[in-house]
């Protein structure tokens, strides 16, 4: 694609805001009739200002009525999808898209290797083992036998150091609980250990092989467990062969009911790492313990949440890590536990113009991954920090893996890119050479296909990337459907993937863009931070200049634009819809955040206030209630074609949130734009959806939008 500016156009467009380009609604066809949601009498006094809240009782998710109006509104949108004729053909391309071998970095531990594989349309991913590369791999736990539908997830496997035991955990219907249990890696059996209430958790095997360290939660109440907010995180120590009630506490704060507790155990055995979080902020506090004197107490090392401070290896009593501490951008420094003051730190690596994203000591060096505009590079340097060479990627894309210990001469790590499906290679360190050890073959070709990263002008002059991908030569003409996509938030980086999904859309002509905004990670914590609290708006109008962008350069129109994220990104996409309207074709805003009022009074929600602040501070309500998405939808407004997308069982972003949006959105809408829901039953926030979920979950997608944006 050629492109050239038009900062005159998007300053045009922008001047002419919602209120000149919105005078009639589109044409739609006739609109639908929405099932009657009821509205009650219930507000809320916020600081002086009153809000009404009249769908509050969709908050229940067990009630009858809830459960009445989730039925008609399925049976709505199942009926209005049943009507896009493309929908079985689409399905029909994704399923053979997406049956192609799939594969997980290998790692290895005691001995032996372990990853994962689907071998195309494999609900679950299953676990193999083999003791050398050239074995035959055998399966080791196949999640497809846990549940029919494919359901039951592998939430987080760790094996023991002499490579005898898997401690697995599982989780049921996309569910943040989990349960773990122990198998006998030699036969394939699982011991009698059954460990439950485990979420967000870590876990780390003892040296001895003996028992691990893992984080749970009290047992909460049975009716309410998906909706009860979740608080006084505690470290166990497990010991196999005994029962859960047996476990040795080994670290709580009933001061501090935010404080959760992430374990890690050095690989000589001798220490317990325990980083305390809190909230979704990455600021840790970290403490440790002497695991070879009995009866050691944990002590603090760093004691403060002031920076972000990830372990990766120690070397004797000297820990490092790497941290923002006085780095926005990330650097690794070392500390010796004998004289842990920050004026006796040593930075190993100083920081650089990119953003340090991970470190691995390996081969008595450390691999570091670093992020150059959203795009992966990774350098090899020695624990002094003196650089030995970089390893070289095959193009625009995102890299993983690297795990292994420090005295190890190989590692695995994985390259994928938007054209490019992921592919594992083999690392040998000793020569920095790396192989091929899986590619999968996937039914495209991806020279038809072109990557371009482009650089905007946001609203208040920040120059944000995007990437756009597309079949090569699509003309400017502005006819092109483009699907924008995008997160901003809690310094999660959107780099180049391969989806067979994205690939579905650009074969049916489709543009599908990403956008790197502010409040995700790809610049460090300043550019985290520029999208947090009161400044949440910024990325708004990153997302919004992204879409102005595309229009005036003609590569599409706003009749032929889409806007689609997902959590914190559907939290994006509501907001986008209700400040610029005219600006999209069709949203889709997937299990998002929409009451940013009340977020924090579920689950985990309360963790997100370091990033959004909350409604019970003064300042922060101003700044909450003037983009929240539930309160800014408006009687009478052309809104855009909305498929509102939610779950049963999600218990990270509660399914509430999208039935009150959905609510306000039908009957505030002015024009004859459809406003459908899509419940999913038996799933969550989409970790660990089965295969055949996530096709039909996409089939409607992009069904939705070839009937919305007229394809």
């Amino acid at each position: 694609m050629h492109m050239k500016k038009a900062a005159v156009a998007v300053a045009v467009l922008s001047a002419l805001g919602a209120n000149t380009l919105a005078q009639t609604c589109p044409d739609y066809g006739p609109a639908l009739t929405y099932p009657v949601t009821k509205k009650s009498a219930q507000s809320d006094n916020y600081h002086g200002t009153t809000i009404a809240d009249p769908y509050r009782w969709l908050e229940d998710a067990n009630s009858s009525e809830t459960q009445a109006w989730v039925e008609a509104q399925n049976k709505v949108t199942q009926g209005y999808l049943a009507t896009i004729p493309q929908r079985d053909a689409i399905r029909q391309r994704l399923t053979k898209l997406w049956n192609y071998e799939r594969y997980s970095v290998p790692y290895k531990e005691g001995g032996r290797y372990f990853y994962s594989r689907n071998d195309g349309l494999q609900n679950q991913a299953v676990l193999y083992t083999m003791a050398e590369l050239s074995d035959t791999p055998r399966v080791l736990l196949d999640p497809n036998k846990l549940a029919a539908d494919g359901t039951v997830a592998l939430a987080g496997i760790a094996v023991s150091p002499n490579g005898s035991l898997l401690a697995y955990g599982t989780a049921a219907s996309g569910s943040d609980w989990n349960e773990w249990k122990v198998r006998d890696i030699a036969t394939g059996k699982d011991l009698a250990d059954h460990l439950k209430w485990v979420k967000f958790s870590a876990t780390a095997w003892t040296r001895d092989g003996k028992g691990f360290f893992y984080s749970r939660y009290d047992e909460p109440k049975e009716a309410t467990k998906l909706a009860d907010v979740n608080y006084f995180q505690k470290l166990y120590y497990h010991k196999i062969g005994t029962p859960q009630l047996a476990d040795t506490l080994v670290y709580d704060r009933p001061d501090e009911k935010e404080w959760g507790f992430r374990a890690h155990t050095t690989d000589d055995g001798h220490y317990l790492v325990i980083t305390a979080t809190k909230g979704t902020a990455h600021k840790y506090r970290v403490f440790y313990k002497d695991l070879t004197k009995p009866g050691a107490k944990v002590l603090p090392l760093i004691d403060n949440f002031d920076a972000a401070y990830d372990f990766i290896d120690n070397v004797g009593p000297v820990f490092y890590f790497n941290t923002d501490r006085k780095a926005p951008r990330q650097r690794i420094v070392a500390i010796d536990t004998r004289k842990p003051g920050e004026a006796n730190w040593k930075t190993i690596v100083p920081e650089q113009t990119e953003t340090l994203v991970a470190a691995q000591m390996l081969n008595q060096q450390l691999v570091i991954e670093y992020l150059a505009d959203a795009r992966s590079a990774v350098k090899v340097v020695d624990l002094t920090g003196k650089p030995v060479r970089d390893i070289g990627l095959p193009g625009i894309g995102s890299v993983a893996g690297f795990s292994g210990k420090r005295g190890d001469a190989e590692t695995f790590y994985s390259f994928t890119g938007y054209t490019n499906p992921t592919t594992i290679y083999r690392l040998d360190m000793a020569s920095g050479k790396s192989e091929v050890f899986r590619q999968p073959k996937v039914d495209f070709d991806p020279a038809q296909y072109e990557t371009r990263q482009q650089f905007f002008t946001s609203r208040d002059g920040t120059k944000v990337p995007m990437f756009i991908v597309s079949k090569k030569g699509i003309k400017l003409d502005g006819s092109n459907p483009t699907y924008l996509y995008g997160y901003g938030g809690f310094n999660i980086s959107m780099t180049p993937a391969f989806s067979p999904a994205n690939l579905a859309w650009m074969e049916m002509g489709g543009v599908y863009v990403s956008v790197n905004l502010r409040g995700g990670g790809e610049y460090g914590e300043a550019w985290h931070e520029a999208g947090t609290k009161l400044r949440k708006q910024n990325v708004f109008d990153d997302f919004i200049g992204a879409a102005e962008w595309l229009i005036a350069n003609r590569v599409t129109s706003p009749a032929k634009l889409a806007i689609g994220g997902g959590s914190n990104g559907g939290l994006l996409v509501g907001a986008a819809l209700t400040q610029r309207p005219e600006l999209f074709g069709a949203a889709i805003p997937q299990v998002g955040v929409m009451d940013m009022l009340r977020f924090h009074k579920f689950t985990i929600g309360w963790a997100w206030t370091s990033d959004y602040g909350s409604s019970e501070n003064p300042e922060e309500f101003k700044a909450l209630v003037k983009y929240s998405p539930l309160h800014n939808l408006k009687p009478g407004t052309c809104y855009p074609a909305t498929m509102v997308t939610t779950a049963d069982h999600d218990d990270r972003v509660v399914p509430a949130h999208s039935f009150k949006f959905a609510a306000t959105e039908q009957a505030a809408q002015g024009g004859s734009a459809p406003v459908i829901i899509r419940i999913d039953t038996k799933a969550g926030h989409g970790a660990g959806k089965p295969t055949t979920k996530q096709i039909e979950e996409v089939a409607d997608r992009w069904g939705f939008l070839v009937k919305s944006l007229k394809m």
